[in-house]
C-alpha cells in the first residue's frame, strides 16, 4: 500500500504509515468505497469481515474516532471511541484486527 498516494487526511496517512511499519505492507486493506477524505475503513487481508472505520472529522486536531465492525452487525461498536490519540487508536487496532 502506497500510503502517500491515497487521497486522505494527513493524520490518517500517519496512522497507516505506523501500521505498515508495525505489521507489514501486505497485511492491511482499505475499503475503497469510503469516499470521505477524513475517513478510512480498514481491515486485514485475511479477515475482511472484521474492520475498523477510522475518522478525523468531528474530532479535535490530531485526534481520531473509531467504529469497530464485526461479522455480526449487532456486535458493532459505533460512536463510543472518539477524540483518541494515535497511540490509543493503534492499541485498539492491535486488539481488534491483529489478535
Amino acid at each position: 500500500m502506497n500510503v502517500w498516494a491515497i487521497n486522505k487526511d494527513i493524520p490518517l496517512k500517519l496512522l497507516l504509515l505506523e501500521l505498515v511499519h508495525r505489521y507489514g505492507e501486505n497485511i492491511l486493506a482499505l475499503n475503497n468505497q469510503v469516499q470521505n477524505f477524513q475517513a478510512i475503513d480498514l481491515c486485514t487481508v485475511n479477515e475482511p469481515a472484521i474492520s475498523a472505520y477510522i475518522y478525523t472529522f468531528g474530532q479535535s486536531s490530531g485526534r481520531y474516532g473509531i467504529d469497530l465492525k464485526y461479522p455480526i452487525p449487532a456486535h458493532n461498536i459505533v460512536g463510543e471511541n472518539e477524540n483518541l490519540s494515535l497511540d490509543q487508536i493503534i492499541e485498539i487496532l492491535s486488539t481488534h484486527l491483529f489478535s
